[in-house]
């Protein structure tokens, strides 16, 4: 099972990282969102990110303008018609998640492989509503993709082994560190991280030290590069909240319980450096 295109759905954070690594390893990308702006953002963020490498001397500029040349934007999801595998980024909601893989199912070809890059959400109820569920998979990203190697491969239930190989071969062809990991609330990445930055918040919520206090904490003393709050900004706030509320339903578990603070804080709109405002103010 070879993959030569790639087609990624969302053109966000993670979307646009992950468009953007399989651009610079060789691959035709076609990078799909609802809206003109919502793609002008993203490849706006993509050309940034690539400005930033050849400024580090990590690609040269010609390797930059061939990886932005390999990127096709649209708005239309049939054009994953020609694709060898399409990874879902959008935003951590099943129902949203669903309906997408329901469309990709329609428009792509047989053999393609489905891909999900949630970072919580069950791959086998989503290769469930598929009629192929065996070519259905996890690929989750770390935040940022282009800095970060870890890749967790996730089979479904469903899952076939030929597609689990070569989604790991894609990794490996794409200078990540792929993870054999198999479906479960959170994963392996989320199932820790996220009850420990629920932590922070509720040592925030109890007033315990201030958000710089409790990560100079974490940093310092437990050599963390960065501090729980801090890192809760980055990945979004709304994002923390979803994911502990996949925790909190499929395990009815008190300790996966989301601290009132985080709660409140995405009710209001802050939600990190996206929103300029989190547990630290931002300068978008």
């Amino acid at each position: 099972m070879t993959i030569n295109s790639f087609g990624v759905v969302g053109a966000g954070q993670m979307g646009g990282g992950i468009a953007q690594v399989a651009a610079v390893s060789g691959f035709d990308v076609v990078l799909y969102d609802l809206n003109d702006a919502a793609l002008a953002r993203g490849l706006g963020a993509i050309s940034a990110s690539l400005a930033r490498m050849v400024n580090k001397e990590k690609l040269t500029q010609s390797e930059a303008d061939q990886a932005l040349a390999r990127i096709q934007q649209t708005t239309d999801m049939a054009a994953m018609a020609a694709v060898d595998i399409v990874v879902e980024a959008a935003s951590e909601d099943e129902e949203i998640k669903k309906n997408i893989f329901r469309k990709l199912d329609e428009v792509c070809k047989p053999d393609a492989i489905l891909a999900t890059n949630t970072s919580s959400i069950s791959i086998t109820r989503l290769a469930a509503v598929t009629s192929r569920p065996g070519k259905v998979i996890g690929m989750h990203f770390m935040n940022p993709v282009p800095m970060m190697q870890l890749v967790e491969i996730i089979r479904a239930l469903q899952t076939d082994d030929a597609v689990f190989d070569a989604v790991k071969q894609l990794s490996l062809d794409m200078a990540k560190v792929p993870v054999d990991v198999n479906d479960a609330p959170g994963f392996v990445s989320n199932r820790i991280l996220m009850p420990m930055i629920n932590e922070a918040v509720f040592c925030r919520y109890e007033n315990l030290a201030s958000a710089e206090e409790i990560d100079t904490v974490m940093k310092l003393g437990m050599s963390h590069p960065m501090g729980p709050l801090a890192l809760a900004d980055l990945i979004g706030l709304d994002t923390c909240l979803s994911i502990m509320e996949v925790l909190y339903d499929n395990f009815k578990d008190s300790k996966y319980r989301p601290c009132p603070l985080l709660v409140q804080m995405v009710d209001a709109g802050y939600l990190g450096r996206k929103s300029g405002r989190g547990f630290y103010q931002y300068d978008n």
